[in-house]
């Protein structure tokens, strides 16, 4: 088990978005393929067209940074996609090459504590396969759907399962397929961080065969690592409401990876007086001891 065809995959649909003209090679009209030519590419990172050919089918290990930032310069890519790109060929290297879980490492106490402590904002945990493993009440108040999906397995919700398995995930987000986009490339990015990590391959498979739309967006190989924008959701309670949001890395040990994300509203508008009644209804489902009181929906009624 390698990961040469993520590696000739990720090179090729790079290769074919950029025109000879975007990069200053001269153009002709008889083109078989769109995009740049192998040989192109090799010219503009100074190397051999056999070499590149080689490094385009998948054969990376052992190739220096220095020859991987030149590729990175002839393909335009962006500070993610280079991420991604030295990911691969950290894990082609033959000591990374084995089968394996990636650590599964529960956030620690202080983190929840933090957590809990933020009341006007939405924030929660995810881990590089897109499973929330910590939230505040406010962050699972805003994704209730998602917490309440059939999707969210053991009781876990998934933002990848969720958009691609779940009917309601297009009326929850406004904006699905740029929301499905983001969470595909996102995905793309843990699977060159951890190639060989079964449960991720294991989501992977699962998605590509229950979605098209997954396999569809999957094969673009497009690249995400920051997480920052602005999200529409249609929430069940307060209606269409949409805010900022914006992700940290949270350090979770050499084989974990986790984020902290937030999600705010534009203060002073309609959408922050909406994430307050939220807040507020949330406050007041639970007692002074944290023990539910009742079901939000009882209050909108």
């Amino acid at each position: 088990m390698d990961n040469r065809e993520d590696i000739r995959d990720f090179l090729a649909t790079r290769r074919a978005k950029l025109s000879p003209a975007e990069v200053g090679l001269p153009t002709s009209a008889r083109r078989r393929v769109p995009g740049l030519r192998r040989e192109e590419v090799a010219v503009l990172a100074g190397v051999s067209t056999e070499w590149y050919t080689k490094l385009e089918k998948g054969h990376i290990a052992g190739v220096s940074g220095e020859v991987l930032d030149a590729v990175a310069d002839a393909l335009r890519l962006d500070d993610d996609e280079r991420t991604y790109l030295l990911d691969l060929a950290r894990a082609a290297k033959p000591a990374h090459r084995r089968t394996a879980r990636r650590r599964e490492v529960p956030i620690p106490p202080r983190v929840q504590w933090m957590l809990d402590s933020i009341t006007m904002s939405a924030a929660f945990v995810r881990n590089g396969r897109l499973d929330v493993i910590g939230s505040n009440p406010l962050g699972r108040a805003l994704h209730a759907p998602m917490f309440n999906s059939p999707t969210a397995a053991h009781g876990r919700a998934n933002f990848a399962r969720y958009h691609f398995l779940d009917s309601g995930s297009k009326d929850f987000f406004v904006d699905w397929e740029d929301g499905a986009a983001a969470t595909v490339a996102l995905l793309r990015a843990e699977a060159g961080r951890a190639p060989y990590d079964k449960t991720l391959r294991e989501l992977i498979g699962e998605l590509s065969t229950a979605s098209k739309e997954f396999s569809a967006f999957w094969a673009a190989h497009d690249i995400r690592i920051r997480h920052e924008g602005t999200k529409r959701l249609q929430h069940p309670e307060i209606g269409e409401i949409e805010l900022t949001y914006q992700s940290v890395n949270l350090p979770a040990g050499k084989r974990a990876w986790h984020d902290l994300s937030f999600y705010t509203a534009e203060p002073g508008t309609s959408n922050e007086d909406r994430l307050k009644v939220l807040a507020s209804w949330k406050a007041a489902d639970t007692d002074a001891d944290g023990i539910p009181n009742r079901d939000i929906r009882s209050r909108t009624a």
